[in-house]
């Protein structure tokens, strides 16, 4: 599998919605009810930080 461009990260990270710190991002996944589910995570990109899924386990 290729590695995506930055042009591609970019602009997966354009997509996502930005918390200002991990307890923003953790509390918006509580509040929406996936907190058991999300994981949050700093952007290098933006310096933001994103809520991603959480993985089953190494594959």
């Amino acid at each position: 599998m290729k590695r995506p461009t930055g042009e591609e990260r970019h602009h997966a990270c354009a997509r996502k919605r930005r918390y200002r710190n991990q307890g923003d991002a953790l509390d918006a996944a509580l509040v929406a009810g996936v907190e058991r589910g999300r994981t949050a995570y700093p952007c290098p990109l933006c310096g933001h930080w994103h809520l991603a899924t959480k993985s089953a386990g190494p594959r």
